[in-house]
């Protein structure tokens, strides 16, 4: 027998007996067993970091699982988990899934409402929650969800007095779990052993832009072989540093945190809270980083602004190096051949600007970087791969299990997502929808058949709803949403995610929505960025109380103008878009909010609705008015409602010139 051989006995025994490491559970046993002192979990609580090993994160997961089995959690029930991301709400995932349970994150920022749908959608009876704050919202819709019993927390802080029954401490659930453990010894691996790859293994629920969520079913398969195949594609390691800041119930966490952690064995590191991801970040020094564009938008704003405030010296110091990188950053990155002297003066600005530039980020040690979930701006992207970061777009979703593109090192472009990653298929449909199959492939949509069907082919194809085309390159191309592209009265093509995008690409604007089916030309409202456009203005000394006020300020309707002609000027030169350009928009009084509606829980924009609410608003846009008085009722983040009034003015952009006949394509 050779060693291979012996190794995969051994990891079959420490499983239970079972032929592969084809569950979570089974891969948490044979980590604790040949990795058992590294750190598996880390935690920020009171400016402390705290570890757990793979053997002490095992042990942990055994007590929880045998708690919740005692409480009467048992093979097939679901186990809601809603939080930030915390050490024992990863092991509570493990724990359900040990004894044959089902995990189902819930986003910790959704109001009681819409936990309400998950909860009463999945009959889940035990819910692991963080805090007091998710307590009070599991509390206030219980009469309404009568399969729910248990809810167990993480933190006791002000729930002294909370004295129902079916309130536990999560300490106290693992030491009756220890005991159950010692009562009932085969239990555990048995549970373990039970489980399968072709097992349910969690169930996600999609953003909901167009209606309810669906509950995106996916095995173990899906997630260790989509997980393991990217962590070879990228030479992933154990000994690799992951800071997890997203949220629990997006895909992407459940891939980077959570499935590949599992099986190439690295350790994840949870925040403090979210408002000190930055600073933690900086502490942790990751070396493989995931973010949506938005996280680097905003970070690249943050270095702008405060490059404007630095001194003249360090002003021009910052500008002379980074035209340097511009230059020639990516290609030192790509292996590509650069001339000495463009080596040397980059290895200076090395020193001077983007070692101490990235060390302040927290990027100093990032190996490898994902961006993905929306297009990203080119300058955005080559802002950072010109620092030496190797940041890399990705295209997927929940029903792939993240993967369907990746961009392979060295052929890093910033307007494609890559070619398919490994072992997925892609083809374009006759009517230009992506379609693609992998081993990521989700079981079901949960309780609907008809939304399964009208998804997934019964050969396994998955629409993915997205336009796009494949380059020269073999790389992917996305457009915008298959259902959203259509035409203007005059043929000319519609993409409206594509054109907001295009305008989030500028610093000063941090959201868009925009509209032209069937209508005669291309209208948006402008979300402003509050902490670029204040900066911005308090540099001017222009004062302001608040976002309505600053909006509704000419000067920064003067800058919104400039990034919609630029827009236009880019679309010009775009024969598919060149008929789309922006021809009148306003600035919104009031920043998109998901607790409005306005958004998802995933921060994508909810354009049907957006457009039913804001009808008046979209009326002006197509009339001859200038401007259009506004009453709006907004939640505040304590929940109490408000009104805004407010008169907006409607702006009017000159069309620029075509610089290409538009092709057949887009009549």
């Amino acid at each position: 027998m050779n060693d291979s051989q012996a190794t995969k006995r051994e990891a079959d025994q420490q499983a239970g007996g079972s032929s592969a490491l084809d569950t979570i559970p089974k891969l948490l046993l044979e980590n604790a067993r040949v990795r058992g002192a590294r750190p598996a979990l880390r935690e920020k609580d009171f400016g402390i970091w705290q570890s757990w090993t793979w053997a002490e994160a095992a042990q942990d997961v055994k007590a929880l699982a045998c708690g919740l089995a005692e409480l009467g959690f048992k093979a097939g029930d679901r186990l809601a988990i809603v939080g930030d991301n915390r050490p024992e709400l990863y092991m509570a995932m493990t724990a359900a899934q040990a004894v044959g349970g089902v995990p189902v994150p819930m986003y910790q920022d959704s109001v009681a409402d819409e936990m309400q749908y998950v909860l009463e959608h999945t009959e889940a009876r035990f819910a692991v929650v963080q805090d007091q704050e998710q307590v009070d919202k599991l509390l206030e819709i219980m009469d309404r969800c009568p399969d729910l019993k248990h809810i167990i927390y993480k933190f006791p802080r002000g729930l002294r007095n909370y004295t129902q029954p079916f309130l536990h401490d999560i300490k106290e659930v693992e030491e009756r779990g220890r005991a159950f453990d010692k009562d009932n010894p085969d239990f555990y691996a048995a549970g373990i052993a039970a489980g399968k790859g072709r097992d349910l293994a969690i169930m996600l629920y999609t953003s909901g832009t167009t209606g309810k969520p669906k509950g995106v079913m996916l095995s173990f398969d899906n997630l260790i072989i989509s997980a393991r195949n990217a962590i070879e594609f990228e030479s992933l390691r154990e000994d690799e540093e992951v800071l997890a800041y997203m949220p629990m119930a997006w895909v992407g966490d459940n891939i980077f945190s959570f499935a590949q952690s599992y099986v190439s064995g690295f350790c994840v590191s949870c925040p403090e809270s979210s408002e000190t991801v930055l600073q933690d970040l900086r502490e942790l020094g990751p070396t493989y980083f995931f973010a949506p564009p938005r996280i680097f938008e905003n970070i690249l704003t943050t270095v702008m602004i405060r490059i404007e405030d630095a001194a003249p010296l360090k002003q021009k110091l910052f500008h002379y190096f980074m035209a340097v990188a511009a230059r020639v950053g990516a290609p030192i990155l790509d292996g590509e051949p650069v001339s000495f002297k463009d080596r040397v003066l980059y290895w200076i600005g090395g020193i001077l600007v983007y070692g101490p530039l990235k060390n302040v980020l927290g990027f100093s040690r990032v190996r490898l970087a994902y961006t993905a979930g929306e297009a990203i701006g080119p300058d955005i992207f080559d802002f950072f791969r010109s620092l030496g970061m190797n940041i890399k777009q990705l295209y997927g979703s929940t029903e792939a299990s993240v993967f369907i593109t990746i961009q392979p090192d060295g052929e890093v472009k910033p307007d494609t997502v890559g070619p398919p990653a490994n072992d997925v298929e892609i083809k374009i449909a006759d009517n230009g929808e992506v379609i693609f199959r992998s081993p990521g492939v989700f079981m079901a949509y949960y309780k609907d058949e008809e939304a399964t069907r009208a998804t997934k082919t019964a050969d396994g194809w998955v629409h993915t709803g997205d336009a796009g085309f494949i380059d020269d390159d073999g790389h992917l191309r996305i457009i915008d949403r298959a259902k959203d592209v259509s035409k203007l009265n005059d043929g000319s093509m519609f993409a409206p995610k594509f054109l907001e995008n295009k305008l989030k690409f500028f610093p000063f604007i941090k959201e868009a929505v925009t509209f032209g089916h069937d209508r005669d030309y291309v209208a948006a409202f402008v979300n402003i960025d509050l902490e670029a456009v204040g900066n911005w203005a308090e540099r001017r000394n222009l004062a302001y109380s608040g976002y309505t006020d600053l909006a509704g300020r000419g000067e920064v309707a003067d800058l919104v103008i400039e990034c919609v002609e630029k827009v236009n000027r880019d679309l010009a030169a775009d024969t598919h878009l060149a008929g789309s350009q922006i021809k009148r928009f306003l600035v919104l009084h009031k920043e998109l909010d998901a607790d409005d509606g306005e958004l998802t829980r995933t921060l994508k924009v909810r354009r049907g609705f957006i457009g039913d609410h804001y009808a008046e608003l979209v009326d002006a846009l197509y009339s001859d008015r200038d401007h259009c008085p506004i009453e709006a009722e907004v939640t505040f983040e304590d929940g109490r409602k408000g009104t805004i009034h407010a008169d907006l003015r409607i702006h009017t952009i000159e069309p620029v010139a075509a610089t290409a006949e538009p092709r057949q394509a887009a009549e």
